[in-house]
């Protein structure tokens, strides 16, 4: 009975080496797999595009999701997706760039101030039915300015015009300087984490 239980215990022993050596390697394998399939997806995207998304993955880590023109992060805090896209848009304000990060959070903007949103910046993305907005450019810090002022533009803190004056000096600032101003250095209001959605109302 004795020698039974010490072979019992050998046999545990043995077995609980051999789960945690295979876990441990399955583990490696399916991280290296994920870092191989995010940088297949981009090594044949355009410098600037590629150098972009290696500094999310540098900051945030492996992406979510991914197809052959974009990368997806989900809920990467402070953010609720975030977006590198092969392909640019290009944008002259304040000073010629292209878009290409794409950031959002949960925000509900007065429909009252949606002509105003729209003046102060097109990269500015409102999604009313989803409660969602986001800032679009090619740097972190530019979205988050984009989003500060555009809360100032929807709590009627600053004007459309007063926004991007704001904008385009802090952004020239850090262009010239490297000075980046707060609004460039996280959210200065409270994020919301639900009730911003707005499915409208049925007409029939």
């Amino acid at each position: 009975m004795k020698k039974l239980s010490l072979n019992f215990y050998f046999l545990s022993i043995v077995t609980l080496f051999v789960t945690t050596v295979t876990f441990v390697a399955c583990s490696k394998n399916n991280s290296t797999s994920d870092q191989s399939g995010a940088q297949s997806v981009i090594a044949n995207w355009p410098a600037t595009s590629k150098k972009v998304a290696e500094d999310v993955i540098a900051k945030y880590g492996q992406p979510g999701g991914s197809t052959a023109d974009m990368l997806v992060w989900n809920n990467n805090t402070p953010w609720k997706r975030t977006i590198v896209y092969r392909d640019t848009v290009p944008h002259n304000f304040p000073t010629p760039h292209p878009d290409l990060l794409e950031q959002f959070i949960d925000y509900k903007v007065p429909v009252d101030k949606y002509s105003m949103m729209a003046a102060y910046d097109g990269s500015v993305i409102v999604e009313r039915t989803k409660g969602e907005i986001s800032a679009r450019c090619d740097k972190e810090g530019a979205n988050l300015l984009a989003i500060n002022l555009a809360n100032d533009v929807a709590t009627g803190a600053k004007t459309a015009d007063a926004a991007r004056a704001y904008y385009t000096q802090a952004m020239q600032k850090f262009i010239t300087t490297g000075q980046m101003d707060p609004y460039m250095q996280g959210f200065k209001f409270t994020v919301p984490t639900s009730g911003t959605k707005d499915p409208d109302e049925k007409n029939f």
